[in-house]
């Protein structure tokens, strides 16, 4: 009897350890390489978990970098495939990774409802090409560039804002009320703009600058990129700018977000991402306010761009990852991360519906408003700057080549002339031409 017992005994272990294997090979483990501008991350994780107490199967870890980081951390890991690369990422030069997307379509329950919630641009800004219908991934929100300035500063100064008393307020407008109010208050720095060529495309198409030949290649010379360029050359001769932002940077992508967040700062061109981030550094310090990007021959307008989520095709669970990328992109949960996190969406039926956001702080809704009325006057080159394979060599080019004229290796002509020879080569390796 009691030899059977055992024999029982041995047999039911027997079988358990297999099952047991087989539910630890049930088991996915999902990566997102991610940034923060501000809380994202943070909204990010308490919905995964909510995910994966719905699906107790899926684990998803976030890899958090900084942004200066992300491309020098992805590139590599992306290109080697397999266990080093993530399955998901959160990017937003969207051209750069399109090698490596993986098309969600054949995994998606809906992708009818993909192709109606995304604005085609940022569809196709995934695709390989004009017979590509893949859908790869979302904008996590839509962004705008534009100014920022101190409002409390303004107040003590005693001086105007120049887009409450005038129609058109230039960029000279703006700069020289910044300079007084730095003059009266005693602050170090009137204006300052972030160290990369995709905050300089505003300024410039408002500027009257072009950029795109019908082609699809670039001409970089124009009255209107020289005279943005030459103007931030200025602000440095001058002594109004931050030192630290275009010369001390060490070469790569700086902002002047820290000087701004410290009261150093009168106006500060950046764009919409950093929100959340300001309301919560800044806090009550000081009133802050988004204002219209200023006026020039090319008008007024920003730059369109944003984050943007995708699944990366060297994973080994594709239909996992058109799982996670479903949820977050649907609705309900894509309308609470915008809500919390302060973004302007990217999701057509949302922005239509409008956000009732996560806050009651007035320089956020202010800024919040301000961005979304800057959309309507979006140029069309802007659209086609962000979007083009091309548009990442010219942003980098621009930042570092007015970076080599602002410290005195090279002058303005010659920097120009290096631009454009590295775009016509990128122009060339994209189109075969």
């Amino acid at each position: 009897m009691k030899l059977r017992t055992v024999l029982l005994l041995v047999l039911v272990v027997a079988l358990a350890v297999p099952a047991a294997s087989i539910m630890a090979q049930d088991q996915v483990e999902l990566r997102i390489m991610w940034y923060n501008d501000g809380n994202e991350g943070e909204v990010l994780r308490d919905l995964l978990d909510r995910f994966e107490e719905e699906h107790p199967n899926i684990t998803v870890e976030i890899d958090t970098v900084a942004y200066a980081d992300l491309d020098k951390t992805l590139q590599p890991q992306v290109e080697a495939g397999g266990a080093n690369a993530p399955d998901i990422v959160r990017v937003t030069d969207t051209a750069r990774y399109r090698p490596f997307y993986l098309d969600l379509t054949p995994y998606l329950p809906d992708p009818d409802y993909w192709e109606a919630s995304f604005a085609e641009p940022v569809l196709n800004s995934f695709r390989k090409g004009a017979d590509d219908t893949g859908i790869y991934g979302f904008p996590t929100q839509f962004t705008v560039t534009g100014p920022f300035i101190n409002r409390t500063l303004f107040d003590q100064a005693g001086v105007d804002v120049p887009s409450e008393v005038m129609d058109e307020p230039t960029w000279n407008d703006w700069v020289e009320a910044a300079v007084e109010v730095a003059e009266v208050t005693g602050v170090p720095y009137a204006v300052a703009i972030d160290r990369t060529g995709h905050r300089v495309w505003g300024p410039a198409l408002s500027n009257g600058a072009t950029f795109l030949n019908e082609d699809g290649s670039f001409t970089v010379d124009s009255p209107g990129f020289r005279e943005t360029a030459q103007m931030i050359i200025d602000w440095h001769e001058r002594g109004i700018t931050p030192l630290g932002v275009w010369v001390e940077s060490g070469g790569e992508y700086a902002s002047a977000r820290p000087e701004f967040v410290n009261g150093q700062l009168v106006m500060y061109m950046s764009g919409s991402w950093q929100i959340a981030g300001f309301a919560g550094d800044i806090g009550d310090t000081f009133d802050w306010q988004a204002v219209p990007n200023p006026y020039g021959e090319g008008g007024s307008t920003g730059i369109p761009g944003g984050a943007v989520m995708a699944g990366i095709n060297t994973t080994a669970h594709p239909e996992e990852v058109a799982m996670v990328m479903d949820y977050l992109a649907s609705v309900d949960v894509l309308t609470e991360f915008t809500a919390r996190t302060l973004f302007i969406p990217g999701h057509i039926g949302i922005a239509e519906a409008g956000v009732e956001y996560d806050t009651d702080d007035p320089s956020v809704l202010q800024a919040l408003n301000t961005f979304l009325a800057e959309v309507p006057k979006l140029s069309e080159e802007a659209y086609g700057l962000q979007y083009s394979p091309i548009g990442f060599p010219l942003n980098v080019n621009i930042r570092d080549r007015l970076g080599q004229v602002i410290v005195g290796e090279l002058t303005l002509d010659e920097a120009i002339v290096m631009i454009q020879e590295t775009v016509d080569e990128a122009y060339a390796e994209v189109y075969g031409e």
